[in-house]
């Protein structure tokens, strides 16, 4: 990785000690990244939900893997900011999967991720705190490995899942600490409201406390730092009131017939193409500077040239390109051979995230 990537890494972790919290009004695309650097924000974190919803999946980790670094892709190349990218519960099914994607997004620019326990599928009971830790361990390696200084956020979801509330607060701290030694950087708390918990947290934790305030009647800033929080987390919010306006908008042009809402507040032409310079102006994401994602053995990088071998049992296994969507099965990348038309996997993928002309086809859904 570059001198520059690292840099600004070192600048986002400098972000969370400062004066006041690190205020982030996630992005969902370059446009609202690009508009969000405008504002002020010293640094650019993506909603995964917002993201998945622009482009036309529910949230929960059914964006394909290709579709989140394309579009993480653009975002760093749009910006000037450090950025850090909300990767849900790691993708994948084990630890080795998310340090294959998290590889890829080094390569982009990438300088943080946000990863959380998140809860067990078709249940809201919380997955055991080991699975992320082992994620954590994995991503930091691979950050050590690439010589960037990652900051991993660990979300814990003990407030969103069905946890008794008399044991929360304690089962919150527990996997904070676990998250911790692991090698995270700071730990955000969704759905943590109280302000006696939300102090007692943040005088406990030895790494910033982040917490969540996309919602309407949110402590302000102010009363959050007196706290002793330092990171505040607009999440999906932004984009939930953007489609909101959204939807008065064409209610009120189609039922009614008139544009007053839309005339209310907007960009002329003009402020919006300069949110973008000429050389941010392309059809394709930034293409890694290296053709290797790094170590893991997951969804990005078994579909990536390795450096060096991997044993045939340590991956042997299918490639999944996501938890949910997109499953590829493809033999072809161990060797380079292909099978008829199609190309070996590694070179789809590749044409998919750089933009080259490829026969390739695309991964099927489930």
């Amino acid at each position: 990785m570059n001198r520059e990537q690292r840099l600004r890494a070192e600048r986002f972790h400098q972000l969370h000690a400062g004066p006041q919290p690190l205020m982030l009004p996630n992005a969902w695309d370059a446009a609202s990244a690009r508009i969000i650097e405008n504002a002020g924000a010293q640094a650019i974190a993506t909603t995964s939900a917002g993201m998945a919803w622009a482009l036309g999946h529910a949230d929960g980790e059914r964006l394909p893997v290709q579709d989140l670094l394309t579009a993480c892709g653009r975002i760093c190349q749009s910006v000037d900011l450090p950025v850090s990218v909300d990767i849900e519960r790691g993708y994948g099914r084990d630890a080795n999967d998310t340090g294959g994607l998290v590889g890829a997004l080094l390569q982009l620019g990438v300088v943080g991720i946000n990863i959380e326990d998140g809860m067990q599928p078709g249940t809201r009971k919380l997955s055991p705190a080991r699975v992320l830790a082992e994620r954590i361990a994995c991503a930091r390696a691979v950050a050590q490995h690439q010589a960037v200084p990652l900051f991993i956020n660990a979300r814990i979801d003990t407030y969103l899942a069905d946890v008794a509330p008399a044991s929360r607060y304690e089962e919150t701290e527990r996997r904070a600490l676990a998250y911790i030694d692991a090698g995270a950087d700071g730990i955000f708390v969704p759905g943590l409201s109280d302000p006696d918990e939300i102090a007692r947290l943040a005088r406990r934790l030895p790494v910033p406390l982040n917490v969540y305030a996309g919602y309407a009647g949110a402590p302000a800033a102010a009363q959050l730092r007196e706290l002793g929080v330092r990171r505040i987390s607009l999440g999906c919010g932004p984009m939930q009131s953007v489609l909101s306006h959204l939807q008065r908008i064409a209610q009120e042009a189609l039922a009614e017939g008139r544009y007053d809402t839309m005339g209310e507040t907007m960009l002329t032409v003009s402020e919006a193409n300069g949110l973008f310079t000429p050389s941010a102006d392309v059809d394709t994401p930034s293409a890694p500077r290296v053709l290797h994602a790094g170590m893991g053995d997951g969804p990005v990088a078994l579909l990536l040239p390795r450096r060096s071998p991997v044993p045939d049992h340590a991956r042997s296994r299918p490639v999944e390109l996501t938890t949910r969507n997109g499953l590829l099965r493809d033999a072809s990348w161990r060797d380079g051979s292909t099978h008829g038309d199609t190309p070996p996997a590694w070179r789809r993928f590749m044409a998919s995230l750089l933009g080259e002309r490829s026969r390739g086809t695309e991964a099927g859904t489930r």
